[in-house]
C-alpha cells in the first residue's frame, strides 16, 4: 500500500456492481428509516409540546434520553428476543392464530434497529422546535376557522420546519452509517456500505478499497447535510 491518492482503487470500486447495489440499498433503507421515524416521532412530539404540562414534558424528555445511557448493541440484541421466531411478538400473535412471522435477518429487522437508534433523538429534536412555537399563532389560526388538521399542516409544521428537517437529517446520517442493526438484525446479507467496508478489509486486506467506500459515504452525508440545512433555513419567497 502507498500512502497517496491512487485513482485505480476508485475506478475498481466504482466499476463493481455490488458496490452500487450496496450504495443504493443503504441510501434507500436510510431514507425509509428517516420517513418512518419522522412520521412516528411527530405525534409524540406534538402531544408533548401542546397536550401535556411542562412537568410531564420534562420527565418525558428525561425518559427519552435514558436509552442513550445504555449500549446501543445491548438494545439491538434485546430485539432478537422480542422479534425472534419464538420471541415475544410471535408468541403473542400465536395466541390469535397468526404467525409466526419472520422479523429478523431481513430489512424489517434493520428498520426496527434504526428506529431504536434514532426515534428518541428525533422526538427530542422535534419537541424542541414545536415547543418554541408561539401559541398565539395557533390560536389565531383556529379563530380564523382552521380545523385541527389544517392548523397542523398550515401553521405548526411550517413554523417547526427547522427542527423537523434537522431531526430528519440526523436520522438519515445515523441510519446511513450504522453497522450494528443491518448486521445483527438484518442478517448482514445483502450488505450495506458499512458491512461492505468490513467485508472488503477481510477479503485480502483491501484497505484502500475500503477507504473508497468510507469516503464515498462521508461525501454523501456531507451533501445530504448541506442540502438539508439549506432547505431548513431557506426563507420562503
Amino acid at each position: 500500500m502507498v500512502p497517496d491518492f491512487d485513482p485505480v482503487n476508485w475506478i475498481k470500486m466504482f466499476k463493481k456492481g455490488y458496490f452500487w447495489d450496496a450504495y443504493f440499498r443503504t441510501s434507500g433503507m436510510a431514507f425509509i428509516s428517516t420517513v418512518v421515524t419522522s412520521v412516528l416521532a411527530f405525534p409524540c412530539a406534538y402531544g408533548l409540546a401542546f397536550k401535556v404540562s411542562a412537568n410531564i414534558r420534562r420527565w418525558s424528555v428525561f425518559f427519552l434520553i435514558i436509552p442513550f445511557f445504555t449500549s446501543y448493541l445491548v438494545r439491538v440484541y434485546s430485539w432478537q428476543v422480542i422479534l425472534g421466531a419464538k420471541g415475544v411478538v410471535n408468541g403473542f400473535i400465536g395466541y390469535l392464530g397468526l404467525g409466526p412471522y419472520v422479523m429478523l435477518n431481513n430489512p424489517f429487522g434493520t428498520i426496527v434497529g434504526y428506529l431504536t437508534l434514532c426515534l428518541p433523538l428525533v422526538v427530542v429534536l422535534q419537541l424542541m422546535s414545536l415547543a418554541s412555537i408561539d401559541q398565539r399563532l395557533v390560536e389565531a389560526a383556529r379563530n380564523l376557522g382552521c380545523g385541527k388538521i389544517r392548523t397542523v399542516f398550515s401553521v405548526i409544521i411550517p413554523l417547526a420546519k427547522i427542527g423537523l428537517i434537522i431531526g430528519a437529517v440526523f436520522c438519515f446520517i445515523l441510519s446511513f452509517g450504522d453497522f450494528v442493526s443491518p448486521y445483527y438484525l438484518g442478517g448482514s446479507k445483502p450488505p450495506t456500505l458499512s458491512i461492505l467496508i468490513i467485508d472488503t478489509t477481510k477479503s485480502g486486506q483491501q484497505w484502500p478499497r475500503a477507504a473508497v467506500v468510507a469516503l464515498t459515504m462521508i461525501v454523501t452525508l456531507l451533501v445530504v447535510a448541506f442540502a438539508a440545512v439549506n432547505a431548513a433555513y431557506r426563507r420562503p419567497k
